[in-house]
């Protein structure tokens, strides 16, 4: 059994599935930094009596605590985005490398403007693949954040070993 626990954005593959949380690196300051400006998030579009709700876009670059690093492409009209995912931690020895993505954002009319989404990461530098999904939420603070749950599963000599393969 798979026990999952809240974490910020984090590809610590050495570890089971895990919640996280990510902020957009907006005007190239790291949110999470403490960036204090003005939000590129579409807080309030209008004048006078209007007043847009609250809005989180997927699209743009993003980084955790640890320096992993995720830029997410324009979505379609379907919802469906790429991008990359360069993570700054692994449990193989292997070399690192920027490694593709492919998702999907759900577009629904009841998504208000913080989507729930999903997408996966194909490692180029190992035999794993990983499955994300959650949420794109505006904080108190204006601020994007991405509330993550994630699976990942590596490649294993034979079926008796399967027990070992999910993380």
């Amino acid at each position: 059994m798979v026990q999952a626990t809240p974490f910020l954005l984090v590809l610590f593959l050495a570890l089971g599935a895990h919640g996280l949380s990510v902020k957009k690196v907006l005007s190239g300051w790291d949110a999470l930094g403490g960036w204090a400006g003005g939000c590129g998030c579409r807080l309030c579009c209008g004048t006078g009596a209007e007043f847009s709700p609250l809005q989180c876009s997927l699209t743009g670059h993003w980084v955790n605590d640890l320096g992993s690093n995720m830029t997410i492409e324009a979505v379609n009209s379907n919802g469906d985005f790429s991008g990359t995912y360069h993570t700054a931690v692994t449990a193989t020895t292997n070399e690192i490398k920027v490694s593709p993505l492919q998702g999907s954002m759900q577009k629904g009319p009841n998504q208000k403007g913080q989507p729930t989404f999903g997408f996966t990461v194909n490692w180029s530098f190992s035999d794993s693949i990983t499955v994300f999904t959650g949420q794109c939420f505006v904080d108190n603070d204006g601020k994007e954040v991405l509330r993550t749950m994630w699976l990942l599963r590596s490649r294993v000599e034979s079926i008796n070993s399967d027990w070992k393969a999910t993380r």
